[in-house]
Parts: structure tokens; sequence; C-alpha cells
């Protein structure tokens, strides 16, 4: 690690911004004798064509060179996409003729005059397109993400950069439009440093700040005040929010602040051509702002001067294809090498942003307590024992005052009802001592949906003789009601009153303002026209009582999100929280702190050195093939591995998650921990073994995953 990145991990900056000059600059080129060639005519200013295959595996994470034929001289220009001859035989040359080799995709990214290749080059076969994609930030860019998340070039790219449309390249884009007026604070007053924030924005500065939004609809219009002011300086900016609901938000309050034709949208909704059209006019700079969703933290904004990322704690945020990167991290490395304001924000806090905080790195961007308690509505708790002891619970499993607190809400506008989960009643277990209900022959869990015979969710045998293997009970009790068994159970016990639903198979965006019940699952929630009269959170035990290191952020962070779309408390607003009160999460949500609560946890994490105080890594695989990848791996000095442990078995037909083993296979994980100043070694020593097992070929695969969000 160079002198600088030593001083910059010993003043506390966090490793991962740290380390961001050393990575941005990195472009693996092999290097070899000068070559001579033979074959086609060629390009007589600058014949070599450096490229980068569409070819994701580690071991060809590298650039190529290709010869330029004098017929695609003018249209082979760097950035442009381009097909070339990859494979066996495909630098043989006969009569001038490329012969072998297999035609894939590529990138064009830089024209020489000579090749480090000692033997004969194949040529280009041909330009896809004249129009130039990749330019050298996002080429950089992306090469910083790759060696970061210990992937390849290649597959960064694939993210990075949209599929093309011929009849959206064939649109002109429209004229950029001059910069607007810097806009008022409008309602950044209830920040203590909202109004110098946007000031320095629109002077041209990059102020950088994790910002603590109030409860309540105005954090979409912040959003859009702050890209105005950075639009002012002359200067683009770039939105990354976790759903299309909340990018439709952000747009709307984009075109309101700054009118039509200034911003680009780009989310997975709005099809193929159209945004690649949109990403289009942001590359060639006919637009100077974006929102989108997680691919849009890749998009090429010119002259950037603010990326903000909004809910950095939601999962949707981290990259399911390879290598896996997290948007809020490589926002992270824009704002470091484009020295750009940067702005984190949510309801919520992530330890992630407690600890740019406590670095020093940026600033806390909050309200004083006296706004919270005008924005934020009131907190009522409600432990297990009282709803044990509650008769009303045994209805529906909803205490006298979440009822009291229904009739009252039910006169003036919607209540929301959150529930850990979709469905009816997924889960069974002993009424008497809780003990999951399994089936005896295979283990899997027993279930009764939609009134059915208990049967296993695994193996599908009946299990009507079922009784508890700890107390010998027969009666069953769920251990999660699901969304529709609730909405039921409420639409009986209020008969007049409308029941929505919301979950995965049907989100709602909006509902009216009328006294309505609305059952939604966590991230589902409607927004309600004025504001919830009131919220119910059910089940709070079972968000905390996942085996998950974010277990507690988690669940504050769900509920913070469904609380902060109820009314002010001066407004009588009133979220009833079902989980013990006496729990850290809870009385964090009382005392409406996250900042707080994330500080804590992030003291907590540092003492037991745990992400993100240190860098991890997984490494997943067949017991055999990960003990013999580790003991290859040639890992830094100060790493730490930490066991590895058997994955839960995938059954046949079973729900599967990203990163599971395949149905019916045991695999183990291991997880890997380096302190500070080590995760880039980490992560060379991770792919630099990964590429050597591919390039030998054979053996068992190893899946690896550097800073896994799940290391429960």
């Amino acid at each position: 690690m160079s002198s600088e990145n030593e001083r910059s991990v010993e003043s506390g900056e966090p490793e991962q911004l740290a380390l961001i000059r050393e990575t941005v600059r990195k472009a693996k080129v092999p290097r070899a004798k000068p070559r001579t060639w033979r074959g086609a005519a060629l390009a007589k200013e600058l014949p070599v064509a450096r490229v980068v295959v569409n070819k994701g595996s580690l071991h060809l994470d590298q650039f190529f060179d290709y010869a330029v034929p004098e017929e695609l001289d003018e249209a082979a220009r760097p950035g442009v996409r381009v097909r070339v001859r990859f494979g066996a035989g495909a630098h043989q040359v006969k009569n001038g003729r490329r012969e072998g080799g297999r035609l894939i995709d590529g990138f064009l990214v830089e024209r020489r005059a000579t090749s480090d290749y000692s033997g004969p080059l194949a040529a280009l076969a041909d330009v896809v397109s004249p129009e130039p994609v990749l330019g050298p930030e996002l080429l950089g860019l992306a090469r910083a993400v790759a060696d970061r998340y210990a992937g390849s070039l290649a597959d960064v790219l694939q993210l990075a950069v949209p599929p093309r449309s011929a009849r959206a390249e064939g649109r002109p884009s429209p004229e950029p439009l001059p910069p607007p007026p810097a806009p008022e604070p409008g309602t950044w007053t209830r920040y203590e440093r909202g109004p110098a924030f946007l000031d320095s924005l629109a002077r041209g500065g990059a102020p950088r700040a994790v910002w603590n939004a109030l409860p309540g609809p105005h954090w979409a219009e912040e959003i859009a005040r702050a890209v105005a002011a950075t639009l002012a300086s002359g200067r683009g900016a770039l939105v990354v929010v976790p759903d299309g609901r909340a990018a439709g938000r952000v747009d709307a309050a984009l075109t309101a602040v700054l009118g039509e034709g200034r911003h680009a949208l780009l989310t997975a909704e709005a099809g193929p051509e159209k945004r690649y059209a949109q990403w289009l006019a942001v590359r060639r700079g006919a637009v100077r702002a974006v929102v989108g969703t997680r691919a849009a933290m890749f998009a090429p904004v010119r002259d950037l001067g603010l990326v903000v990322i909004w809910d950095d704690g939601d999962g949707s945020h981290s990259e399911l294809h390879a290598p896996q990167p997290h948007a809020r991290e490589v926002l992270l490395l824009r704002a470091a090498h484009d020295r750009c304001g940067f702005l984190l924000g949510s309801t919520s806090c992530t330890v992630e942003a407690a600890q740019l905080v406590e670095s020093g790195w940026a600033k806390a961007l909050a309200a004083g307590r006296e706004q919270v308690r005008r924005a934020a509505p009131l907190i009522r708790t409600v432990g297990d024992g009282e709803l044990a002891r509650d008769e009303a619970a045994r209805a529906a499993r909803l205490p006298s005052l979440a009822w009291q607190t229904v009739r009252e809400g039910l006169k003036t506008g919607p209540v929301l009802v959150q529930v850990p989960r979709r469905g009816y009643v997924p889960r069974l277990a002993c009424e008497r001592c809780r003990t999951p209900a399994r089936c005896r022959h295979c283990a899997g869990p027993l279930e009764a949906p939609e009134q059915q015979e208990l049967h296993c969710g695994w193996c599908g045998r009946g299990a009507a003789d079922w009784h508890c293997v700890e107390c010998g009970s027969t009666r069953l009790r769920a251990q999660v009601v699901g969304a529709r068994r609730t909405a039921e159970e409420l639409g009986r016990a209020f008969p007049a009153v409308p029941v929505r639903t919301s979950g995965r198979d049907h989100v709602l965006d909006s509902v009216p303002g009328r006294p309505a019940l609305v059952v939604s699952t966590p991230g589902a929630e409607p927004v309600a026209e004025g504001g919830y009269a009131a919220a119910l959170l059910l089940d709070g035990w079972a968000m905390l009582g996942r085996p998950d290191l974010r277990a507690g952020e988690e669940a504050l962070r769900r509920w913070i999100d469904a609380a902060s779309l109820v009314r002010g408390q001066p407004d009588g607003g009133t979220v009833v929280v079902v989980a013990e009160p006496t729990l850290r999460p809870v009385q964090a949500l009382v005392r409406w702190d996250p900042v707080g609560h994330a500080q804590r946890e992030l003291a907590e994490r540092a003492e037991l050195g745990f992400p993100p105080v240190s860098r991890m890594a997984a490494v997943t695989g067949p017991p055999e093939a990960v003990e013999g990848f580790l003991a290859g791996a040639g890992l830094p000095a100060d790493a730490e591995v930490l066991g590895p442990v058997p994955l839960s078995v995938v059954r046949p037909g079973g729900p599967r998650r990203p990163g599971d083993p395949p149905p019916g296979e045991q695999w183990e994980r291991a997880l890997v921990r380096v302190p500070p100043g080590s995760g880039a070694a980490l992560a060379a020593a991770l792919k630099q073994a990964r590429a050597g097992r591919l390039a030998r070929g054979g053996g068992d695969p190893v899946r690896i995953r550097v800073d896994p969000p799940d290391i429960g």
C-alpha cells in the first residue's frame, strides 16, 4: 500500500475511501515483446486497437490488441462497440483472412501505433456502432469497482453500459439547456446546515454530508433542490434511489423544481429502448441530471458535481450480478475520483453512514430535536408479555392498545398495518412452547395455507397426527401471520372499512386520504394523501430475531420508513410497535434516534472487529473446494479465516436466494476478515487465486463475494 494510503488510514478515514486513488488508476495490460504484422491492409495511423472483450472470466481480465483494417479506420474510435475473433485460432491469418476463434463483443478503449504482443494480430471483425459509449472516466470507474470487489472489468462494464438500441442511437438528443438559477432553500431550512449545504453546491463546492431526513413527504423535493443548486453551478448531478416508486417521486420533484428537459429518469420500467435513449442523452451531454435505480450508479454524467444516494440500507442497492457492487460504495468512489459533492440521505441511519461521519470524511446534516418532535409521530410500545395476556390478541394477535389506535385513526384517515411477510400462515409452531413444527420425515417446516390440511413445505407429506417433540402439545400457532391473513382478520373486525393489501405481487404506489386499512409488507408501504392517521408495526420479534448482524439495524430502518408515512404528533399521528420495549432498536424508535443507534452499533462492531470497521469476504463452495482454495490463496498475513460453516441445504423445488448452493448439495462458507488497510490486498489475493483456478480448469466451483451483506 502506498504511503498516501497509509496516511489516510492512520487519519481515521474509512478504508474504502483511503484506497480509492490507488484503485482508480489501475489498468492491467499484459506486456510482451514488440510484434510483427502480416495480413490485410491496415489503417495508416494508429493501426492497433486495444480492446476489452466481453468475457467475464478473471483469468482473461486484461486488454487485448487487434489490428485495425483500413476500411474500419474511421469508425474504430475509442469508446465504440466492436466485434472481434476470440479463442483458439483467433490470430491465425492466411491470405489476409482471419481463421478460427469465436466472434464476441467488446469495447475499443485505445488506438495505438504499436503493440506489445509479439505474434501476428487478428483484425477487428466489425465496428458494431460508431457511437462512443465508453469514455475514459467510465472505464476508470469500472476498473476501480472491479478491483475493489475482486471481479473482472468485463463484468462491471456489463452493468455500466446498457444494451444497444439502434433506433435510439439513430435519434438525436435534445440540445442542452442553460444552467437554471440557484433554488431557494425551501424545507432545507429545517436542518441546521441545510441552507449552507445548498449554497456551497451552487457556488461550485463539493460538500460531503450524511443527511438524517425528517419524516414526511418532503425528502424528494429536498433532493431536487440539491440537484438544482448543483446544476446552477454549471455541473451535473446523479441521484440513486432503491426502487421505481422512489424514482418516480424524485422525478416528479425534479420536474416541479427544474421544469421539463433538464433531467433523465433511468429505471427498468421505462423499457430498453427508452432507457438507452435517456442514457445516450446523458452520455452526449444533453442532460446534466440523472435519477434512477441501482444501475444508474454508473451513469456517465458530465462534469459531475454531486452524487446522491437515498436509503442506502435498502437491499435493492446491492447488485445481484458479478461482482455484486453496492451503489453506496460506487458513489463513494465517484465522489473521491471526481472530487464532487456527496449526499447520503435516509430517514434512518446505517452503520456505514455513521462511520463516514465519525471518520470526518462527511459532515452530519440533521435537524434539531424540536423539529424532530414536530415532524415525527407519537410512538407507543406493546411488549410480548402484554400481548400474551391480552384477550383481544387471541383473536387477531392485536392488543387492546392497537385496537384502540386503529379505531381512533380510522375516524380521520387511513391506518397502515405493517406485517413482516406476505402470504397467509407460512410457518407454524407449538402453541405452548413455541417450538417450530417440523416434518418427521425430512425435518421441513409444516404449513397449513388457505385452510388446507397440515403438510410439509418441503416433501409435501401430510402431518395430521402432529404433536410437539418438546412438550407433547397438539395445538399449533402461527409464528408469523402473513399479510393476507392479517387483512382477513382486520376485515372481519372492521366490516364497514375497506381493506387494501400491498406486497411483492401487487405493490400500491399511493392510497387516498379516506379512512381505510392498508396492510403491507416492509418496503411496500404506499404513500397516503395527507399521511396516515396511525400505523401498527406487528410481529417485531420476527424481524429482530433473525440470525443476522444487521437484524436490529434493518428492523429499525423498516419501522422508521413506515412511521415516516404517518402524520406528525401535532396532527394526531400515532404508531404502535408490537415488540419488547426494552430492546435497543425499539427504544431508538421511541426516541426517534436512528443516528444514536447506528453510532452504538458502530462502536460495538469496532470492538468485535466486524464490518464496516474491518473488511470481509465470503468464500462459498463444496467443502473440499473451499479448503483447497483458502490454502492456496496467498491471503495477507493479517487475514483471519472464520469457519468454514455448513450452509443450509436447498431442497428441490424450494425457494432460493442469490448465493445459495445448488439444490440438494451441501456447501460451506468461510469468512475472511482483514483489519483496516488490508482490504485491497485481500481483494487482490482472492482475485488472483480464483483466476489461477479458472485458468487451470476443472475442480468444483468456488464463489467469492467481497463485503457480503449477510454474515449472520
